[in-house]
């Protein structure tokens, strides 16, 4: 018999539809693994109680939950518009930070572009329906640019500047005060937007560390200069996650190239033993209806086959009519998939040197998939080893056991991983294995053959040394 259970997690977006106590325990029950919390629109009492209610079910179902900040980093928009504007083709656009709409076409924006962009630099409007090109730069914080296209602008969309670079300057003043905010609150991830470079992300740690968090970062893959060769994978060498943010990558590189970075993206976390999220629009279409697309289905079933530690519901439960349809939805395909299709061996990155534990992670998976194991048990502290061993995308269920919360909820997101809170201690993951025997978690099976992942000295931050085989009756 083996244990059915989904390898490829589920990541939640929170907003009014899911707004209740009964209805975020429901979705954890459904299959949700992590909340996540966009502060580009959330307030903070909000937060707060949804937070509450979240470790509330959490610890009553006994499933630790992650819980994701999603900054909103430099996300420029257009200011309020009178009414929406019509453009065409060599129309000149200004605009100018810091004015109001003047009805025609000076149109005041969030940002002062006048610091960044520089003439003959592409400028997306309405997620790149409206292309310009920046023509001249005033002094009196005004850009201006040609259109490109004809199409019409709306009060408060989105601006995309592909070719600008922001000088690591892409934390505003507003992101400062979510991550003071943020460092004070159970948060697991703080997801970084629109990162250019490995150094956005340890400008960012360093900030975490001086408020005293010990949150893990999200690169959020979603710029041109990301993706570049050799940036990417420093960026993912110094992030503890990186998330496939496919809408502004979409526009700022074309949709052509997000599929192949998408697939790089996910080889590089395998590779580096980090979090893998792809995001934006899995399951766009049950915003507003109860089933998905065929062509939704195959996004998903291809992100599984890819090896995706974890997979991303946005407007579908932040603003959909149908949230927990949507998730059960996303569980039936990811469970589908991997019972029919294995996770595909990526050769897009070439593989680095492997570190001790990464050897020894490497070996367990082998071992326990050569043996016939019903599990591999992994006694971890910071959560590393279990992630280094989630890196191998065994067949088998990781579990995880640790004496740290933070590194149960830092875990619900990783691939094939099911985390335990348990004291340090020689036997703690033999004693969850004979609790899980007898609470039926491996069915009617006589006998459990395990593959345990440790250390000789039990708690110790990075002294995984140890494979031991243990048949329980």
């Amino acid at each position: 018999m083996s244990v059915v259970f989904k390898r490829t997690k589920i990541l939640a977006s929170v907003g009014p539809p899911v707004d209740d106590p009964e209805m975020l325990r429901k979705m954890i029950e459904a299959g949700v693994n992590g909340f996540r919390f966009n502060f580009s629109h959330a307030k903070y009492d909000d937060v707060d109680r949804q937070i509450r209610w979240i470790r509330e079910a959490s610890a009553s179902i006994g499933k630790p939950v992650a819980i994701v900040q999603d900054l909103q980093g430099p996300k420029i928009r257009l200011g309020n518009l009178q009414h929406d504007i019509e453009v065409h083709k060599g129309d000149e656009l200004l605009l100018c930070y810091g004015v109001e709409h003047d009805g025609e076409k000076t149109l005041p924006v969030q940002y002062n572009l006048a610091e960044k962009v520089k003439p003959n630099e592409p400028l997306y409007m309405f997620d790149g329906k409206v292309r310009t090109v920046v023509t001249a730069v005033r002094d009196d914080h005004t850009v201006v640019v040609r259109v490109e296209n004809d199409g019409v602008l709306m009060s408060r969309k989105g601006i995309n500047l592909p070719d600008t670079d922001f000088g690591g300057d892409i934390l505003t003043d507003k992101d400062m005060k979510d991550i003071e905010w943020g460092a004070s609150r159970d948060i697991d991830y703080v997801a970084l937007s629109f990162v250019q470079s490995a150094d956005d992300i340890n400008t960012l740690r360093q900030l975490l560390v001086s408020h005293g968090s010990s949150a893990h970062i999200i690169a959020k893959v979603e710029t041109k200069a990301a993706i570049q060769e050799g940036t990417l994978e420093e960026i993912i060498k110094a992030s503890d996650s990186a998330m496939v943010a496919r809408g502004d990558l979409a526009v700022e590189t074309g949709a052509e190239i997000v599929p192949i970075a998408q697939r790089k993206i996910i080889a590089l976390c395998r590779k580096y033993g980090k979090l893998s999220i792809v995001a934006t629009q899995m399951l766009a279409s049950m915003v507003d209806a109860p089933e998905p697309t065929r062509a939704e289905a195959g996004d998903i079933a291809t992100a599984v086959i890819l090896g995706a530690d974890t997979v991303m519901l946005s407007d579908e439960t932040a603003n959909g009519r149908y949230p927990l349809e949507a998730v059960a939805a996303m569980k039936k395909i990811i469970l589908y998939t991997q019972e029919h299709v294995p996770v595909v061996e990526l050769t897009d990155v070439v593989p680095g040197k492997k570190s001790p534990r990464d050897a020894i992670s490497h070996v367990a998976v082998e071992l326990a998939e050569e043996i016939g194991a019903h599990v591999i048990v992994a006694e971890t502290k910071s959560g590393a080893t279990a992630a280094n061993i989630a890196a191998n995308r065994p067949i088998l269920p990781i579990l995880s056991v640790t004496s740290e919360q933070r590194a149960a909820q830092r875990l619900a997101l990783s691939y094939a991983n099911k985390s335990y809170v348990r004291p340090d201690g020689e036997r703690a993951g033999l004693e969850l294995v004979k609790d899980l025997m007898l609470d039926g978690f491996f069915g009617d099976e006589p006998s459990v053959r395990t593959v345990i992942v440790s250390g000789r000295q039990p708690g110790l931050i990075g002294g995984t040394d140890t494979i031991r085989v243990r048949i329980l009756e």
